[in-house]
């Protein structure tokens, strides 16, 4: 049964300050990315505490709600509730990026511009890899129509990149999205591709320089340095934010009534020349600039190389910059057919898988180890994002030791000199991107998986050896806060007492205490929570029980109802103060499996019931249902003990409280036991 996301789409909806704050909603492999107006109307606490939410990041200029896998289903929902036109984009606000740094607006635009064809972008990865390693392990040949059918379907999204981008970039700049998918078309149209390699050479521009180019053609007497810019970035972006201003300029002098075709064809026909003569060679040579820098930093070394992109590949994530170096890669790819920068990043997930799996074995945290091993399953496949933000790094420690593997991931690549000839996917399916498609050693292949087999060894090893005691630090002080919780429970009921003994009066009179539950019953000390284990609530005993109605103790009144239905406290005619817990940690669940049968103040006779609860239901929400039976004015009484075994019935004795045995004032009056 599909699982219901329209509380938590209300809940991160009015946390983020309502659907009035929201400029744009989308979102990516792990995360809800939100444009806000304002950003300090967000509850940065309440959506961290959350059920659902992993953490909350702001990054690159947008409001990141870190989900995790269930992501889409969260999104959809999102969309739903808050009525969010254009399937959860809504116009942006540049208004809202004013206090923004530049940087952040750069990595937000370089974001927004990839982030819709990152699917269709791995799809192809994995596709034309795999086609690529059949080929080279002779598995298909290179002249048979399935290998050509299939490496068509895998290259066509990286041949025609700058259609897409295009798009994209659109619309970001604001304009029409159909005719930024226009100029990516026209650059690469295939007459002009050809054109790139004509063996017609008019003349060379800056013979001589490192910037000597071959002119082909010109346009009205303007030399044109035709390049090849299929599968290229930069050129198309920076054309589409050119376009973009002409568009903008061109309607507010062109009539409405004919802007529909006038727009298109002054804005085209204005900037696409210009891009052919000026902006794409520039932006060409950019992008060959730095490449070349980052070949030399690769020449100088490999291994420190793959040492500081391991390291800090990471770092680079959490801030959205990763996008950046894709970008670049995607240039490399288009001047050299190949890339060494990026391939020392990708088995970097596999130090945090490591990581995330020595921390479920040393958790003593329920959540977090449900948590872990849904992220643990994820950074198998590369998606990396729900142990960044929902385990390593809350925890600091064990992220930073993630980054050491990574590091030492990235040394082993850099060894073996593995590099990329086609942009990769995540995780395993990155491995087809390292294989040469002119064929070779497959030893750079050999070299990244051992690369991530040394990452995933390193990182469980390193948090074993060093990370224990940052795992369940949170952990341990919720436990701390809990006891706290408790004793306030305790002192609630406490302050509701219907018997008020004298200020002289030591001791309470002594009595005794009925099962309340059907089950077996066993000693506190053996409950799976110190609050009540380590006795910090009081002396009492745990039941274990067979049905799920809880019945009273004793005769008295109810001095706390939870809503929740989780709790009961009672104050007995006798003086004691008893206080019910049902299971564990199960006020998570919100009254759901509860149902209240009693209300605060109310009387009650011993084996009256006073909460249903559905064993089974609990049981399956992964939570136990040993209960607490607790006497949490034990200092009252000069000894409690229990005085059943085994299995017990409703009514029946399970607790001797020894007090004060001769007359004692209650109230006032004189009571004889």
């Amino acid at each position: 049964m599909a699982k219901n996301y329209d509380n938590l789409a209300k809940t991160i909806i009015q946390d983020v300050g309502g659907k009035d704050n929201v400029n744009s909603v989308v979102h990516c492999a792990t995360r809800l990315r939100f444009k806000l107006k304002d950003e300090k109307k967000a509850n940065d606490d309440a959506l961290k505490d959350t059920d659902g939410v992993v953490t909350v990041v702001k990054a690159g200029g947008q409001y990141q709600v870190v989900i995790g896998n269930e992501v889409a289903d969260v999104y959809d929902a999102v969309l739903k509730e808050g009525g969010f036109p254009g399937g959860g984009q809504v116009p942006d606000d540049d208004g809202a990026d004013g206090d923004s740094s530049f940087i952040d607006k750069a990595v937000a635009l370089i974001s927004g511009i990839f982030t819709d064809i990152l699917a269709p972008l791995s799809a192809g990865g994995i596709i034309k890899g795999l086609v690529v390693m059949c080929a080279s392990l002779g598995w298909l040949s290179k002249t048979s129509g399935a290998y050509q059918i299939l490496y068509a379907i895998g290259d066509s999204i990286f041949f025609f990149l700058p259609v897409f981008l295009g798009f994209t970039a659109a619309r970001r700049f604001h304009m029409n999205q159909f005719i930024g998918a226009a100029i990516g078309a026209t650059l690469t149209y295939p007459s002009m591709v050809a054109l790139a390699s004509s063996k017609t050479i008019l003349s060379t521009l800056f013979k001589g320089t490192a910037f000597a180019s071959e002119v082909h053609t010109i346009f009205f007497g303007i030399p044109v340095i035709t390049m090849n810019y299929s599968s290229t970035v930069l050129p198309v972006i920076f054309t589409v934010w050119f376009v973009s201003i002409i568009e903008h300029w061109a309607k507010k002098w062109i009539p409405t009534v004919v802007q529909m075709f006038l727009v298109p064809v002054v804005t085209m026909i204005i900037a696409l020349p210009v891009a052919f003569i000026v902006i794409g060679p520039v932006m060409t040579w950019v992008g060959d600039a730095i490449g070349a820098v980052m070949q030399g930093i690769y020449n100088f070394s490999p291994i420190v190389a793959g040492i500081l992109m391991g390291a800090l590949w990471q770092v680079l994530v959490i801030f959205g910059v990763h996008w950046g170096i894709v970008a670049v890669t995607t240039a490399d790819l288009a001047a050299l057919g190949y890339d060494p920068i990026l391939a020392l990043s990708c088995m970097v997930c596999y130090a945090q898988v490591g990581i995330v799996l020595a921390m479920i074995k040393q958790t003593k945290d329920k959540k977090l180890k449900e948590t872990a091993t849904g992220a643990f399953f994820s950074g198998l496949f590369g998606v990396t994002e729900p142990a960044i933000y929902g385990v390593t790094l809350p925890r600091r420690i064990p992220f930073i030791l993630s980054c050491i593997g990574g590091a030492i991931s990235g040394a082993v690549i850099g060894a073996f000199h593995s590099v990329l000839y086609m942009l990769p996917s995540m995780g395993i399916f990155a491995i087809p991107a390292y294989v040469n498609p002119k064929g070779g050693s497959m030893t750079p292949v050999i070299g990244v998986v051992i690369a991530g087999v040394v990452a995933f060894v390193s990182g469980f090893i390193l948090q074993l050896l060093f990370g224990k005691k940052s795992v369940d630090a949170d952990y341990n002080k919720k436990q701390a806060q809990k006891v706290a919780e408790a004793a306030n429970e305790a002192t609630e009921v406490a302050n509701n007492p219907i018997v008020a003994a004298s200020e002289d009066e030591k001791l309470n009179p002594s009595t005794k205490l009925v099962s309340p539950l059907n089950g077996d019953v066993k000693p506190l000390s053996e409950i799976k929570d110190e609050v009540f284990s380590s006795g910090a609530m009081g002396q009492g005993v745990a039941i274990e029980p067979s049905e799920g109605v809880l019945h009273a103790p004793a005769d008295g009144k109810t001095a706390l109802v939870f809503p929740t239905g989780h709790a009961v406290g009672i104050n007995t005619t006798d003086g004691a103060e008893v206080l019910m817990h049902i299971g564990m940690d199960t006020v998570n669940l919100q009254g759901k499996g509860f149902k209240t049968l009693v209300q605060k103040g109310q009387e009650v006779k011993a084996g009256d019931p006073l909460v249903e609860f559905n064993i089974k239901e609990i049981k399956a929400a992964g939570y136990e249902v040993a209960t607490p039976v607790v006497v949490t004015n034990s200092k009252k009484y000069e000894s409690i003990n229990q005085v059943a075994n085994g299995t017990v019935e409703v009514g029946q004795e399970i607790l001797s409280l020894q007090g004060e045995d001769e007359k004692v004032k209650v109230s006032g009056q004189v009571q004889t036991n």
